[in-house]
């Protein structure tokens, strides 16, 4: 438990994957960039847990409904990072 480094890895591989595989705004990139902020705030670097966090939202906001429950959570984890 806590090896954000391999975590990492496999979120950054993932998003590689799906931005080949995929349309540049897919609900599947909101949630590869949400995760990586995910990794990026347990490691401490929170000014690139805040830029994944926005590509989320930025991505959320074109291909989910506004009440999405995704959506939300992409809005609250940038709200709670942007505290630290």
């Amino acid at each position: 438990m806590g090896d954000y480094t391999k975590a990492f890895s496999f979120c950054k591989r993932a998003l590689e994957i799906f931005n080949k595989k995929l349309p540049p705004i897919h609900p599947l990139l909101a949630t590869s960039y949400n995760n990586i902020g995910l990794v990026y705030g347990n490691m401490k670097k929170y000014s690139e847990a805040v830029a994944s966090y926005k590509r989320a939202v930025e991505i959320g906001q074109q291909v989910l409904p506004p009440c999405h429950p995704n959506l939300e959570l992409y809005k609250q984890n940038l709200e709670s990072i942007r505290k630290k």
